[in-house]
């Protein structure tokens, strides 16, 4: 297995960051396996979506109303409501694999492999690409 941990910058705001170039570019060249993509983080997430549409931002939109960023949640240390963000994980699971064909994602049309991150007090995260031949 091939691995390799990538620093992301977000910010300081909820983001949801395209990674499927840099997917792309690391399964470039390998034959046929697996790509996982992990976030080893408590407060964020993997999610397959389209982008560029508005869906991330009704993702964005969805969690703040499932998930408000307010006084309810027992998880209280940091910014206010950051709660919340130790619960999304199990809304946006810290994972995904996808299949890999002759060193390209399978992906359909419009589907990009996103970190999805709503903790503002964290402006950098890391994610973990590996590869499994198959």
């Amino acid at each position: 297995m091939r691995s390799e941990l990538r620093a992301v910058r977000t910010g300081g705001v909820p983001v949801v960051v395209d990674l499927t170039d840099d997917c792309a570019d690391f399964v470039r060249g390998e034959g046929d396996g697996l790509l996982h993509v992990f976030v080893p983080h408590a407060t964020a997430g993997i999610a397959i979506i389209e982008t560029g549409s508005g869906s991330d931002e009704d993702l964005l939109a969805q969690i703040d109303a499932l998930l408000p960023r307010d006084d309810r949640w027992r998880h209280r240390h940091g910014s206010p409501g950051h709660g919340r963000d130790h619960v999304l994980p199990a809304f946006v699971p810290p994972h995904a694999s996808i299949p890999v064909l002759e060193g390209y994602l399978q992906l359909g049309t419009w589907q990009r492999i996103c970190l999805v991150d709503t903790n503002t007090d964290n402006h950098q995260r890391h994610v973990r690409f590996s590869f499994l031949a198959g």
